[in-house]
């Protein structure tokens, strides 16, 4: 006979180290939400980040969660949920959590349980807020040392900002994120100054709802689709206009459609980066399985917090270590 579960559910606020500016606004501190479930022997954890950009909020991810705790006791299971709820933050962390506790029921990492090969370190990119071209360069100059750089631009003066980054870190891999911050007036001059600077991908450049300029204008530059993307439905709509997707847990709703929607993505041609929110190494850990396969990683949301959680990933310069399972899976 199946353990019943138990479901708990918190936020959680994880000071941010300065401040994380993009093009919609800047924040001090990461508010995250943490699911366990517990069948009387073994406890599963999952983390995501409630994103105001799709509407979401701790209190409504917090009850959308909540609501399914009486289902559990009859069987409900991380099949099941993928019909359940929808994509987006709540369903991320309750699928992390059934795959952290099937893992420790199981005494085998969730890698096993899902079929893959163990997962290697990897070389995530390291990001650059959004700030003034001065400041940006030289927070740039202080970790010029990293092999990959990811620059938030999407506002005025980006041809400025990039070429001060590229001045003063010039061995370093540059990608753009405009976190929809251009439009289609400004677009090839932004471009432009990124080509010069040697960018080697530039993340969503223009608002979701108006990317159709993507596909009437040459580029000189991969485009990576983030806004515009969320799971494998959302894939069919970027031909023409993407070169690659950004996969996040938060957008697809968990590490099972991440994982289906990796391969899905790269039958259609895309290439694949894996992101993440500002959030802590709970949340980094399940992508970490997908980054896998990915050609950008950029898993550096705990690196820009004060502090992280106990038995948090391990990060060596450039390179972020797969999780223990002290920490999940």
């Amino acid at each position: 006979m199946p353990l019943l579960l138990s479901l708990t559910v918190r936020t959680e606020s994880w000071p941010i180290a300065g401040a994380f500016s993009i093009s919609r606004g800047a924040k001090t501190e990461a508010q995250v939400v943490v699911a366990e479930l517990n069948d009387g022997r073994h406890k599963g954890r999952g983390e995501c980040v409630p994103y105001a950009r799709y509407d979401e909020t701790a209190a409504g991810v917090m009850a959308a969660i909540g609501a399914l705790g009486n289902t559990l006791a009859f069987g409900f299971d991380r099949i099941r949920l993928q019909q359940a709820m929808p994509a987006g933050a709540a369903r991320n962390a309750l699928d992390c959590a059934f795959w952290d506790l099937e893992a420790k029921r199981a005494g085998q990492p969730v890698h096993t349980l899902a079929h893959l090969p163990a997962p290697a370190p990897l070389a995530t990119a390291y990001t650059i807020s959004l700030g003034a071209p001065e400041s940006m360069a030289e927070a740039a100059h202080a970790v010029s040392a990293r092999t990959l750089l990811k620059i938030k631009l999407g506002a005025p003066g980006d041809s400025e900002r990039i070429a001060a980054i590229r001045r003063a870190a010039p061995r370093s891999e540059l990608i753009v994120d405009a976190n929809e911050g251009w439009t289609a007036d400004n677009l090839a001059s932004n471009l432009a100054a990124c080509a010069a600077a040697g960018v080697t991908l530039i993340e969503q450049p223009l608002p979701a709802g108006a990317d159709e300029a993507l596909s009437a204008i040459k580029r000189p530059i991969p485009i990576c689709a983030d806004e515009s993307v969320h799971d494998r439905a959302s894939l069919a709509a970027l031909a023409g206009r993407y070169d690659a997707v950004n996969i996040k847990l938060d957008k697809t709703g968990g590490l099972t459609e991440a994982l289906a929607m990796a391969k899905e993505a790269e039958r259609l041609g895309f290439g694949i980066m894996v992101g993440c929110m500002v959030a802590t190494s709970l949340a980094m850990a399940p992508a970490m399985l997908v980054a896998q396969r990915a050609r950008m990683v950029d898993l550096d949301g705990a690196l820009l917090l004060a502090k992280d959680r106990p038995d948090g990933l391990r990060y060596e310069g450039s390179l972020v270590y797969p999780p223990t399972a002290a920490l999940w899976g």
